[in-house]
């Protein structure tokens, strides 16, 4: 069964572990079922890819690779501080909470 993740598509997050610590960048695309993350300019792999109709030339391509959610942590659109995510019930809505400054990550 998948888990379910704190970290969402769209969300900006703050890369803590691994060759790219410090820099931050927007969640392309969210595997729950694998627990990893497509972060936007976040651990670029080149891909060696064979001609076809969509990439003619064929040659390397540079594409960022997965990274496991561990390593990640959320920006806070509010205190814009990457934090720890709590949840809370609203309206038996499941909301997300910034732990540092209290306030509501989903808008």
């Amino acid at each position: 069964m998948a888990k379910s993740l704190t970290i969402r598509k769209g969300d900006r997050v703050h890369v803590i572990a691994g060759k790219d610590k410090g820099k931050e960048g927007k969640v392309l695309r969210s595997m729950p079922e694998k627990e990893r993350v497509v972060v936007e300019n976040v651990h670029m792999i080149k891909k060696h890819a064979r001609p076809s109709q969509k990439n003619p030339q064929g040659g390397i391509i540079e594409m960022e690779g997965t990274i496991h959610v561990s390593n990640v942590m959320v920006v806070c659109p509010n205190c814009s501080q990457p934090t720890r995510v709590g949840r809370r019930r609203e309206d038996g809505v499941r909301v997300r909470v910034c732990k540092k400054c209290g306030k509501d990550i989903d808008k």
